[in-house]
């Protein structure tokens, strides 16, 4: 591709609404969680805020993030793709820090956890994740209320730092 094709190619990848993080809020939305897209306020904007939960969820692209098992490095401009990537994953640690001190559980959900052969359980451990995160946050008042556990184990989610990432 000449340079002009490559940069019109390159401006039409979403950064907002992609397909990953549509898939994600249907299932929220369809699940009966109600949230906040894009949220400004808050370090990083997440792509997903379920304020009444404490969760803040980040729908990252493999290329983009630089995640390990997918991510293949460009065979031209070399010296900028490392850059760019590295500069991604330091902002994103920054804002995931930031979030974290402010009180907020994070969760990171890469789109290959969203394919259609891993969708259905990634979608079950982010539910759970947010589920956890609520009973960790109100405590007994919650646990008065709903009757719900999980097995930290079983987890399959990106949530950071807790497990390992999807390596399929």
């Amino acid at each position: 591709m000449s340079r002009e094709q490559r940069s019109r190619c390159m401006s039409h990848v979403r950064s907002v609404n992609t397909k990953p993080e549509l898939i994600v809020r249907r299932w929220l939305w369809s699940r009966g969680y109600r949230y906040r897209k894009n949220c400004r306020r808050l370090p990083g904007t997440p792509d997903i805020v379920l304020r009444r939960y404490g969760v803040a969820i980040f729908i990252h692209g493999c290329f983009w993030h630089g995640h390990e098992p997918h991510f293949r490095m460009p065979k031209t401009n070399v010296d900028f793709w490392e850059s760019k990537i590295r500069r991604n994953q330091e902002r994103d640690n920054r804002n995931k820090e930031a979030l974290k001190a402010m009180g907020w559980s994070v969760l990171t959900v890469w789109e290959c956890q969203l394919k259609p052969d891993v969708r259905r359980q990634t979608l079950l451990e982010i539910e759970g994740f947010i589920n956890q995160s609520y009973l960790v946050r109100h405590g007994d008042k919650a646990q008065s209320k709903f009757s719900y556990s999980t097995d930290e184990e079983t987890l399959f989610a990106a949530a950071e730092p807790e497990g390992e990432l999807y390596q399929g």
